[in-house]
């Protein structure tokens, strides 16, 4: 008998973790759910599933830029991602009209994601909670009244609520970018298209300019980098690093001669583009 793969997502049944999971995965899969990305990192560092699905950036609302320390921290993987095209709705329990709701809850990146409507809807009150899915199913357990949750289709669907406003994110082409971790390092297969990394660079004259000059030579096209500091080391730098791959014997040709040069490089994972 085939083993059934655990996949940890934040979240709660019908949330947009839960929909990646299955869309990359099957249908025939364990979903542990957890209240906080810490607590996925923990699960995949421990070995109490096999992988994770993880966010960690939106087209309107930018990069989850704590989900890249998280995965240094439990020195996880990254051997894959995935894109949800996302469709924010305004849901409730049966029967209540739009006016009557006074306040919507749901995960703050997807409210960032709606500011226009709630603008002009300034009666209903935004209010940071931890999840989508899981505000939704507050209200059909608690049968709250005159609050709604921002959430999926898929989690009206799952707890019965009914959907006042449909697609109410300011730019209806609205994607999130998920990831897929793991504990261990994968073995060399496809030649990767895309890396994702951590380097930390010393505190030299110029060297971020020289840092992307090496990148750039090496074709080595950067689809995203985030800067924080260095807390044990001050005026210190890391970069986290999303960048496309022509040339394989190319990026590791670069990756040697910035860690040799301008710092420390950590390879997240090298995997395939999928935008």
């Amino acid at each position: 008998m085939e083993k059934q793969l655990k996949i940890a997502i934040q979240g709660v049944l019908g949330s947009f973790h839960h929909q990646v999971a299955q869309q990359y995965f099957g249908e025939g899969i364990a979903v542990f759910g957890f209240n906080t990305f810490e607590e996925v990192a923990k699960s995949v560092e421990n070995g109490t599933v096999d992988f994770a699905v993880m966010a960690i950036e939106n087209s309107i609302a930018g990069a989850i830029l704590p989900n890249y320390d998280i995965i240094d921290r439990h020195d996880l993987f990254v051997v894959d991602e995935y894109y949800l095209p996302i469709s924010h709705n305004l849901m409730a329990l049966p029967g209540q009209q739009l006016s009557a709701i006074r306040e919507a809850r749901s995960h703050p990146m997807a409210l960032l994601q709606c500011k226009h409507f709630f603008a002009s809807h300034p009666w209903i009150l935004p209010v940071d909670d931890v999840d989508t899915a899981y505000v939704a199913k507050v209200i059909a357990e608690q049968k709250l009244q005159g609050l709604a949750a921002v959430a999926s289709t898929k989690a009206a669907e799952y707890y019965g609520l009914e959907i006042l406003a449909r697609d109410i994110q300011t730019v209806k082409d609205n994607f999130t970018r998920f990831i897929i971790l793991q504990k261990d390092k994968p073995a060399p297969g496809i030649a990767p298209t895309k890396a994702s990394l951590k380097i930390t660079v010393r505190n030299e004259k110029g060297v971020l300019a020289k840092l992307l000059t090496v990148m750039s030579e090496h074709d080595l096209d950067l689809t995203k980098i985030q800067s924080i500091p260095v807390m044990s080391k001050p005026w210190e730098y890391t970069f986290f690093i999303d960048t496309l791959i022509a040339d394989e014997g190319q990026f590791k040709t670069a990756m040697d001669f910035i860690e040799a040069k301008y710092g420390d490089v950590k390879i997240f994972g090298a995997y395939q583009n999928k935008k």
